[in-house]
């Protein structure tokens, strides 16, 4: 392959208006690329190390052809059609189709599959004959028992070809092929059942284990309903019981999903020493996938979901997205809006986060029998809606864009309250800077209510946009995007007063209070607080602090507040001495040790007693002014007993 890349771009039949030149692509387009015209495509595979093509309806097509020729290189697809052709604003899209081109081209990240074995064994949990109709139903394809609610009218089987049992589901946890349910009023049914289905007498804390649970009870949920292995219907509607039959009947063999958060325990700020710090993750998580485990979280990686929002909000990185990283959705946005710009438009764009089932459907048919999308939006595909976070969010308006929109279903299958916690912490940013009401929600089902949210006039460039390469941690992402969020601003400032909760934020230090014990700097999971070995000292890194509160539950004198806030110049600024003292000197070798005020508070408040009155009591007051070595050394060669007192 002689030329390293090229683009392929398609009127799709003369539907758009398009100027090749300016997208890179041939002097002349395509107007049937995947028809007429495949030979172009075909001429490429031969030619080109890197090929993009601006079609993704026959993307099937085209990735079946260049298999057959056996081709090795990149191949990108990108839809310029119902993203931007495809709308009133069709002409003046060039600019979005130049950055939907550039962004295509960025590299996906690689992440982890995870696998779940089912061999198919089934625990239909019901409460009347509804239970029994699905497991005959699923007995041929899944070895079934039935557990039926104590009390349920239930008629004997003439043949007992599957267990019926009886009990009530006291807990239950685990996942596709490896469910552990915990079974109270648990009893076997009696031979003799005649009219209806009697039971021996129940016995509670029996175990059940099964690869699949099918939930026909009608009562809530025992598992989250996007919980893998775990299928629920309503008894009394026909319609979702044979959905249900239709799905659980497929469930037995190697199934694999996607490992959606990456996760670093030693970055994790949940807890230290037994005092609780950061929850937001375990706050937030929608299926139960997170649970505390001593100074750090875990992850289960086979009942997460994917919706993002744990990873949306760490603070700290330890929780970051992996479908892609959030480093690669920043880099997709520096080329994308650098293209944008260069392709000579004369407004700041609007960046439209979507995803796909949901988001991207609701563009389709807004290109199809609406208005389309703006020119001014550019959409952006992403995995989930509620894995956009702050870090996100700010690179865009630093690389330039006008504003940012993030499409969500009316009713989503979770609460979006980690997404509103971002949306908050980036409007406070953004009202103290300026940018005004720059990052919104658009929650609907409704391609007309999608229109009429986003046409609306377009935002006006501003004088300066950030260029700096996204760093690969999601923390040095998150201070840096911040931070040039805040220098590119409408109206830049030093000091932005954020809500609770932010990721950001100082510490303040009453010193007549700190005996400089430094326990708060054992106890800070980031390093925010450090000490000096040389020399007693408390010392504090303002961008290190996550506000998880550690510090504060451990001082032991009350003496540390948090309070969040952004501050550019103490980011900027070296560590910064909250207190620090002289060294109080050992009265035997004059190693430094301990500092001068906490020895002299410890000695003032020992005057007048009885252990350390008399002669006795001066040699007992004389061993707390040694260090730790000379102290040892004393009472061993001595033979002195520092607790030996008068009769009383």
């Amino acid at each position: 392959m002689s030329q390293p890349k090229t683009r392929l771009i398609c009127t799709c039949e003369a539907t758009m208006t398009l100027d090749a030149p300016r997208l890179a692509g041939d002097d002349r387009p395509a107007s049937q690329l995947c028809r007429a015209q495949l030979d172009h495509f075909q001429a490429a595979l031969g030619q080109f190390a890197e090929i993009t093509v601006a079609c993704t309806q026959e993307a099937p097509l085209f990735a079946e052809v260049a298999e057959d020729a056996g081709y090795d290189g990149a191949l990108h697809f990108v839809n310029i059609r119902e993203t931007a052709g495809w709308s009133e604003d069709g002409k003046r899209a060039m600019p979005k189709m130049a950055a939907l081109l550039a962004m295509a081209e960025s590299a996906a990240t690689p992440f982890e599959i995870v696998s779940m074995e089912s061999g198919g064994v089934a625990l239909i949990l019901g409460r009347d004959q509804v239970a029994l109709d699905v497991a005959e139903k699923l007995s041929e394809s899944l070895d079934i028992t039935v557990l039926i609610l104590p009390g349920a009218e239930i008629q004997p089987p003439r043949q007992t070809t599957w267990p019926v049992l009886q009990g009530r589901i006291r807990k239950g946890h685990g996942h596709l092929g490896a469910f552990e349910l915990t079974v109270d009023a648990y009893a076997a049914p009696a031979p003799s059942s005649r009219a209806r289905l009697d039971f021996d007498a129940g016995r509670d804390g029996a175990v059940s284990r099964c690869d699949l649970v099918i939930d026909l009870t009608g009562a809530g949920p025992l598992f989250h309903d996007t919980r893998p292995g775990f299928f629920r219907a309503d008894p009394r509607d026909p319609v979702a019981v044979a959905r249900l039959v239709t799905q659980a009947g497929q469930m037995t063999g190697t199934f694999d999903k996607p490992k959606f958060i990456n996760f670093a325990p030693e970055l994790c700020a949940h807890s230290r020493n037994t005092l609780t710090g950061c929850t937001r993750c375990l706050n937030l998580c929608p299926t139960g996938a997170i649970t505390s485990a001593g100074d750090t979280v875990a992850i289960d990686p086979h009942i997460c979901a994917g919706c993002g929002q744990c990873a949306a909000a760490c603070p700290t990185g330890a929780a970051s997205y992996a479908l892609p990283v959030v480093e690669n959705i920043a880099a997709r946005l520096r080329v994308g809006l650098t293209a944008w710009f260069e392709a000579g438009a004369k407004d700041a764009p609007v960046i439209l986060f979507h995803d796909e089932g949901h988001g991207m459907a609701l563009i389709d048919a807004s290109a199809r029998f609406g208005r389309g999308l703006p020119a001014h939006v550019i959409p952006v595909q992403v995995n989930e809606p509620t894995q956009i976070g702050p870090e996100t969010m700010a690179t865009a308006l630093a690389y330039g864009a006008g504003g940012v929109r993030v499409l969500a279903k009316s009713r989503p299958a979770h609460d979006l309250d980690g997404l509103a916690a971002s949306l908050d912490l980036m409007r406070a940013i953004a009202a103290a800077t300026g940018y005004g009401d720059a990052c919104t929600l658009i929650q609907t089902d409704d391609p007309e209510a999608l229109e009429a949210a986003l046409w609306q006039p377009a935002p006006k460039p501003r004088a300066r946009r950030a260029g700096f390469l996204p760093p690969e941690d999601k923390r040095g992402l998150l201070l840096m995007a911040v931070e040039e969020m805040i220098r590119m601003a409408p109206t830049p400032v030093e000091t932005v007063a954020l809500p609770a909760g932010a990721p950001f934020g100082t510490v303040t230090l009453d010193p007549a209070a700190c005996t400089l014990c430094l326990s708060c700097v054992g106890a800070c999971p980031t390093g925010a607080l450090s000490d000096n070995p040389d020399k007693p000292m408390l010392r504090f890194t303002e961008s290190a602090c996550v506000q998880c509160g550690i510090c504060v539950a451990t001082c032991p004198e009350d003496a540390i507040t948090i309070a969040p806030r952004i501050d550019l110049a103490a980011w900027a600024s070296p560590k910064r001495v909250l207190k620090e003292e002289e060294p109080f000197a050992c009265t035997c070798c004059g190693k430094p040790f301990g500092t001068r005020s906490s020895i002299e508070r410890v000695m003032a408040r020992l005057d007048g007693h009885w252990m350390f009155s008399g002669d006795a009591g001066a040699e007992r007051r004389a061993l707390l002014t040694m260090c730790d070595d000379c102290r040892t050394k004393e009472v061993v060669m001595a033979g002195f007993d520092p607790h030996e007192g008068p009769q009383r």
